[in-house]
């Protein structure tokens, strides 16, 4: 009985060090999160709402465009050179015609995508909307481009 009483109090004490540790983190993720950028990019997204404009739930669903969507896709998700943020550009398909958007962190980023869809598609099937967001920037720049545009 002793022994049970004894392995029942380690149970709760290790537990409550547990529980104790992750409240301390979920407080420190607080604490970050609190003092990180805001994620709001209803600015950026304007664009999206122009009929004109291409969305990615416009994207084609024939099999050529889902093909040459897949191949660029492919292609950029295969080159480890690129950055997390052109690992994530939008490559949206419609006849055949390729506009390719969002945010990388380099110019060098933005010419290999877009000459990886021109291989895919052909150079004067590729729309690049492609901004250019350098580390450590949150993103108020290409807004302001985006917004004056």
């Amino acid at each position: 009985m002793r022994l049970l009483i004894q392995r029942f109090t380690q149970a709760l004490v290790l537990s409550a060090l547990i529980g104790g540790s992750g409240l301390a983190l979920a407080q420190d993720k607080t604490t970050r999160d609190s003092t990180a950028a805001p994620g709001d990019n209803t600015k950026v997204n304007k664009r999206d709402r122009n009929k004109s404009e291409p969305t990615a739930d416009q994207q084609k669903m024939n099999k050529s465009d889902r093909e040459i969507t897949r191949d660029i896709r492919r292609a950029i998700v295969n080159d480890k050179s690129l950055s997390t943020y052109a690992h994530n550009v939008k490559v949206i398909t419609q006849n055949g015609s390729v506009t390719l958007k969002g945010p990388v962190r380099t110019e060098e980023d933005k010419t290999a995508i877009e000459a990886k869809a021109a291989e895919v598609a052909g150079a004067n099937n590729v729309k690049s909307e492609i901004s250019i967001v350098p580390k450590g920037d949150t993103g108020s720049r290409a807004r302001k481009e985006k917004d004056q545009s």
